[in-house]
C-alpha cells in the first residue's frame, strides 16, 4: 500500500494548475443517462472515483471513451470523456458496485426518468456520517414514482413517466437536489424545487442540461424550475474548477509560506473561504489567472469558523482550516454543522503536536509554536489533505498511510506540491 512523505520546511513558490471539480465530474457523467447521445465532457480530473463510476456506468450498458491528449496539454488539462447511454442494458445498480462510492446512488433519477423504473443498492453510511437518502426518495415520490426499500435496495417504478412536481426540500441537501433536478427534466409538466442547495457544481451539471436540451430556470438560485422535456441530445461540456482543491492548495500555501497563483481557480466560488484566509493575515486576492496567495514572514491570525452550505464555509475545506489553525497565534474555534463524524482528524493533528479539544460539534484550537513529523493515518478523503498541509510545516518526516483516501479527490498532489519547492514523495508498498 502506498503511503506519501512529507519532509517539512519548504516554502511555496510557483504555479499550481486547479483540476476539474470531482464534485460536479460525477454528477455530470451521471447525466449521460439522460439521453441516448454522446455527451462529451472535457477537463475531467484523473481519479480513483472517476473510474469507480466509469465501471458503474458500464454496468448500465454505458460505452465510454477517453479522448487522447492535445499537443501542449499536461494532467492539468483533465481528461475528456465521450460518453454514451445509446441503449441501457440494465437499471439495477448492484450493491458491490454501488457500496465502493456513494455518489453511484445518483444514478437512481436518470435511470428511472428515462427507463421508468429503476432498483439502486442503498450505499449505507461512510466515514464521516451517515447521509441517509430518504431525501432522494421523497423527490421520487414527489415526481410521481412508486417507491419501495426491501432487502437493501430502494425499487422505484413510474410506468407511465415522471410527472411535475412542487418539492421543498426540509433542509438543504446537495445529493437529493442533484437526484430531484436530473429527473425533472424529463418528467411531464413543470417541477419547482425549493430550497435547493446552491453549490457551484449543481450550478454547472444544471448549465449543461441545458445545453442537452432541458429547461431550467432559477440556476444558482435556492429556487429551481424545470420545464420537462420528452428528450434530451448530446452536448459538449467543460467541468467547472475544483474549489476544493483550489481551497487546499491555498491554505497549504498560506501554513508553509511563499507565493502560489492557483491558476485557473474561480475566486467567485470561494468567497467564504476566501474571507476567512484574509482575517488571517495571509494574502489572498482574485486575479486575471486565478487566486494568488502569499505570506512573506508575518504569522497567522486564528479565526474562527463554522460550516455551512454554499455560500458559506465549505465543510470540505473545515479539516484543511483546522490544520491551519493549529499553527496560528492564539486560539481558533471550528464548528460543524454539516456532518457529525467530520473530526475524525483531529486525533491524528495530534500526534504531530497540534492542540485540540473538542466540545461537541466544535474544535478548539489553540496554535502551537511548531510541528513534529510523525506517522499519521488517512481516515476520509479531506482529512488525509490536512495531515499533508500540516506536514510541510513540521520539523522532520511526516509520513502518511491510507492515502488511497488521497487519490479519490487530488489529482497529481505530490507533483503539483513538488513544483512549488515542498518535499513530497509518494512511496510504494507497505
Amino acid at each position: 500500500m502506498d503511503r506519501i512523505r512529507i519532509r517539512g520546511g519548504n516554502r511555496l513558490n510557483g504555479i499550481i494548475p486547479i483540476s476539474g471539480a470531482k464534485n460536479a465530474a460525477l454528477p455530470l457523467m451521471i447525466t449521460a443517462l439522460l439521453t441516448p447521445e454522446t455527451l462529451t465532457l472535457s477537463n475531467v480530473p484523473r481519479l480513483v472515483d472517476v473510474l469507480r463510476l466509469q465501471r458503474i456506468l458500464q454496468n448500465h450498458g454505458v460505452d465510454i471513451t477517453v479522448a487522447g491528449k492535445r499537443p501542449g496539454q499536461t494532467t492539468a488539462h483533465g481528461e475528456t470523456l465521450k460518453i454514451s447511454a445509446r441503449q441501457i442494458v440494465d437499471t439495477t445498480a448492484p450493491y458491490e458496485l454501488v457500496s465502493t462510492m456513494r455518489a453511484s446512488f445518483w444514478v437512481f433519477g436518470p435511470l428511472l426518468a428515462r427507463m421508468g423504473e429503476a432498483k439502486v443498492s442503498l450505499p449505507g453510511g461512510c466515514a464521516i456520517g451517515t447521509r441517509p437518502v430518504d431525501l432522494h426518495i421523497m423527490a421520487m415520490e414527489k415526481l410521481g414514482a412508486i417507491c419501495e426499500v426491501e432487502g437493501g435496495y430502494v425499487k422505484a417504478k413510474a410506468p407511465k413517466g415522471l410527472k411535475g412536481a412542487h418539492i421543498i426540500f426540509p433542509k438543504v441537501t446537495v445529493g437529493a437536489t442533484h437526484a430531484a433536478l436530473m429527473a425533472a427534466v424529463l418528467a411531464e409538466g413543470d417541477t419547482i424545487i425549493e430550497n435547493a442547495a446552491r453549490e457551484p457544481e449543481i450550478g454547472d451539471v444544471a448549465e449543461c442540461l441545458n445545453k442537452m436540451g432541458a429547461r431550467i430556470e432559477g440556476i444558482h438560485s435556492s429556487t429551481l424550475k424545470i420545464t420537462g422535456v420528452s428528450s434530451l441530445h448530446g452536448a459538449t461540456h467543460e467541468v467547472i474548477a475544483d474549489r476544493i482543491e483550489a481551497g487546499t492548495y491555498a491554505m497549504a500555501a498560506g501554513m508553509a509560506g511563499g507565493d502560489v497563483l492557483l491558476k485557473g481557480a474561480r475566486a467567485e466560488t470561494l468567497e467564504a473561504m476566501m474571507v476567512a484566509m484574509q482575517q488571517t493575515g495571509i494574502d489572498i486576492e482574485a486575479v486575471a489567472e486565478g487566486i494568488r496567495v502569499r505570506r512573506n514572514g508575518n504569522g497567522i491570525q486564528p479565526v474562527n469558523v463554522t460550516t455551512d452550505p454554499y455560500p458559506g464555509f465549505p465543510t470540505d475545506l473545515q479539516a484543511q482550516f483546522m490544520a491551519l489553525m493549529t499553527m496560528a497565534n492564539g486560539t481558533s474555534m471550528i464548528r460543524e454543522t454539516i456532518f457529525e463524524n467530520r473530526f475524525m482528524h483531529v486525533q491524528e493533528l495530534a500526534r504531530l503536536g497540534a492542540d485540540i479539544h473538542l466540545h461537541g460539534d466544535a474544535a478548539e484550537v489553540r496554535g502551537v509554536a511548531k510541528l513534529t513529523g510523525a506517522d499519521v493515518m488517512a481516515t476520509d478523503l479531506r482529512a488525509s489533505v490536512s495531515l499533508v498541509i500540516a506536514g510541510l510545516v513540521a520539523e522532520g518526516d511526516t509520513m502518511l498511510h491510507r492515502v488511497y483516501h488521497l487519490d479519490r479527490g487530488f489529482e497529481a498532489l505530490e507533483e503539483k506540491l513538488s513544483v512549488c519547492g515542498a518535499d513530497v514523495v509518494r512511496l510504494s508498498g507497505a
